[in-house]
């Protein structure tokens, strides 16, 4: 086992940050490490998680009620999401010690919305695990994030079909 787990940030207005999250899970597992998924802002329904749920050493976590975008979101399902999102953050934070990676899909966008209570990611960041390793996938993190991170990789669109209205596509977008 590594001797220090290190915080990883996907983050940027490209494609691939929840991809090459759910690439990592599998290359975890695959090596016989311990994997906790846990998604934000997403209700758990893209075709990864078909595959996800039944690799050995791999648990993922998701909130079954689909709130929506966030611009799209009424005050009252605002204040729903939060709770929910802050109940799911706290779950995951309880059960990263009975794993060795943890992956918090979409935490940034959660974290910027303030969707989460921001001192709860902050605090279990600067206290996690000694062994874990955390990567938090989003857009935009803030200063405070970045500056916790080791690992940062920032996706950048070039070019993408969206631009040209074309839908995302199952299997490849999700």
């Amino acid at each position: 086992m590594k001797e220090t787990g290190m915080i990883h940030i996907y983050c940027g207005d490209g494609k691939g940050k929840t991809t090459a999250a759910m690439g990592l899970s599998v290359r975890a597992a695959g090596s016989g490490l311990k994997v906790l998924i846990v998604q934000f802002f997403k209700d758990g329904t893209s075709s990864e998680f078909q595959i996800l749920r039944e690799v050995p050493n791999i648990t993922v976590l998701t909130e079954k009620r689909n709130f929506g975008f966030f611009k799209f979101m009424k005050e009252e399902d605002k204040i729903v999401a939060k709770q929910a999102y802050q109940d799911l953050l706290q779950k995951a934070v309880a059960m990263a010690k009975d794993v060795d990676i943890l992956i918090l899909d979409e935490i940034i966008s959660t974290y910027n919305y303030e969707m989460i209570h921001r001192d709860t990611l902050v605090e279990f960041l600067k206290e996690k695990p000694r062994d874990l390793e955390v990567i938090l996938t989003g857009r935009d993190p803030k200063e405070e994030l970045l500056d916790l991170a080791d690992y940062v990789t920032e996706m950048k669109k070039i070019k993408h079909p969206y631009d040209k209205n074309q839908p995302a596509r199952l299997g490849i977008e999700f």
